[in-house]
């Protein structure tokens, strides 16, 4: 059995007592080791030096009634007992410095005594779990019989809301509630990302810090952030705006501006004040979609708002404060554009505590279903048309959605667009098999396109970065892709070149093919081993 051990403040008031009739008197900390059912290994005994001729007695006595019970003395002194910060600090310090064991010791402790302040404290510390405890309440006697004693009764009070039913019944339902919110009321049923709404629930409610959510285009990170920021905002934990911005549109000196406002005359243009939208989400949420593509100027000077709540305005002399919390999202692994030294490693490391993966539409097969209910109400609730499938029909959409050959390139964008197509084309509302089908047939031919694009676009981001890339004329863009390819084909420079400049090099009798692929490459400050390599 474990120890059961109370901590207490003397009572200067309700323990006081010299004389032989303190014993017709309801003393708290005399009481508490007289109380049936409640045995006290060990008591530990609050108070001050102006106290502690008051404290010998009640020691005393307490060996009197209960000769087991071993009181310790402690010393506190509160300058001012009434005073929240200095009562709680020093209970804090008592708490920090005490070896408690729960192993092996059951700890309790009183409320009864001491002012109201150091009873909320007393409430708060063991609500926060600094104090590994119940609390204590006790009361004096109501009708007590001649000769009996005066110890009166105790109600023992723990602040684990789990282990009370109905309260853990409402918690469980409110957490259902949140996690459900935070889904668009979609009941989704891929078993990780149920659990990562939940977690995401949690850090929501419980955490100021920034939250990182990656994954690929069109999972739903600018909506889950809106979201967060809703449940942060009935929760009490946001007030101001929910300011979004996607930094892939932010380049150069705009980008600055944009971020941390510019005063008048900071650049040529700047006719007017800007407060910047870090400013705008003050008290609130800002949410950084692609993160990854601000330069590294940017990130700096968003470290430091983030860490100092200050930064400075393009072209200004004096700091500005800001206090947001920040949300991040992107669809690059910073991890290794940090390798790259496209992203700063200190930003990333802040950004890095709480990190989630949404999954692509093709990783939660399951969630197709639910989530095509989902876009069907959201088109009567924006054309006021109520549409729906006939059976056929929709076995037949399911059954490719949910199959190989659903790619979903740009996930639940796809399939709202698909939703939308489907239910516009739909003969007298209803979707029909001949509506499904010309649809699985678009969305083939667009997947196969996009992929082709996707692929090349990756491979001139990942040789040229990101912002040299965006600069290429469509032009250049497609030769230069049709270029890597076939580099990438060939074991050489010069066999690369000799496919690629095969009917010109008919017309000429000597001609040095890989000179003119590397010349080629060159422009573009590439070269061929690069390519190899990548």
């Amino acid at each position: 059995m474990k120890r059961r051990v109370v901590i207490s403040i003397l009572g200067t008031t309700l323990d006081m007592g010299k004389w032989e009739d303190r014993w017709n008197r309801w003393r708290p900390n005399v009481g508490l080791c007289q109380q049936p059912g409640l045995f006290v290994d060990r008591l530990e005994l609050i108070h001050d030096n102006h106290a502690s001729p008051l404290a010998r007695r009640i020691i005393g006595d307490i060996e009197t009634v209960s000769p087991a019970t071993q009181v310790r003395s402690n010393t506190i002194n509160f300058r001012d007992p009434w005073d929240f910060s200095e009562v709680y600090t020093s209970l804090r310090d008592f708490a920090r410095n005490y070896a408690f064991d729960p192993d092996a010791e059951d700890y309790l402790i009183n409320i009864t005594t001491g002012t109201h302040v150091a009873q909320i404290c007393w409430f708060l510390l063991t609500e926060a779990r600094i104090i590994p405890a119940r609390l204590l309440q006790l009361s004096p006697p109501r009708d007590r019989e001649p000769g009996q004693d005066f110890a009166g009764t105790h109600r023992i009070i723990d602040l684990d809301l789990s282990r009370y039913d109905e309260i853990a019944k409402r918690f469980a339902s409110e957490r259902e509630d949140a996690a459900s919110f935070l889904k668009s009321g979609i009941s989704t049923r891929n078993v990780a990302f149920n659990r990562m709404i939940d977690e995401i629930e949690r850090v929501a409610i419980r955490s100021t810090a920034p939250v990182l959510l990656t994954g690929p285009t069109g999972a739903g990170k600018s909506q889950l952030a809106r979201r967060i920021y809703e449940l942060k905002k009935s929760e009490r934990k946001a007030s101001g705006a929910f300011v979004e911005v996607n930094c892939a549109t932010l380049r150069g000196d705009q980008a600055m501006s944009t971020l941390f406002g510019h005063v008048k005359g900071a650049f040529t243009g700047a006719a007017t004040e800007r407060a910047g939208l870090l400013k705008s989400a003050d008290q609130g949420v800002l949410f950084l979609d692609e993160i990854g593509e601000l330069g590294l100027d940017e990130q700096a000077m968003c470290l430091r708002a983030i860490e100092e709540k200050r930064f400075l305005p393009v072209g200004a002399d004096r700091e500005v404060s800001a206090d947001f919390q920040l949300l991040a999202g992107t669809n690059r692994d910073l991890g290794v554009e940090v390798a790259k030294g496209r992203f700063r490693e200190d930003l990333y490391a802040r950004l890095n505590l709480w990190t989630f993966r949404l999954p692509a539409l093709r990783e939660r097969r399951e969630d197709i279903e639910p989530n095509l209910e989902f876009e069907l109400k959201r088109f009567l609730e924006r054309e006021g048309e109520n549409i729906t499938f006939n059976k056929e029909a929709r076995e037949r959409y399911l059954a490719f959605a949910t199959g190989p050959q659903g790619v979903w390139n740009a996930n639940f964008r796809d399939l709202s667009a698909s939703v939308t197509r489907m239910a516009t084309l739909a003969p007298h509302g209803r979707i029909t098999t001949d509506v499904v089908d010309d649809e699985v047939q678009r969305l083939n031919a667009f997947w196969h396109t996009s992929s082709v694009k996707d692929a090349d676009d990756a491979t001139l981001q990942d040789l040229l970065g990101t912002e040299a890339a965006a600069r290429l004329d469509r032009f250049d863009a497609v030769q230069l892709s049709a270029v890597i390819h076939a580099c990438r084909e060939h074991p050489t420079l010069s066999a690369a070149g000799r496919a690629l400049f095969a009917q010109s090099r008919l017309e000429k009798k000597s001609s040095n093919d890989a000179d003119r692929l590397s010349k080629y490459l060159a422009r573009f400050d590439i070269r061929f081993d690069d390519i190899r390599r990548s």
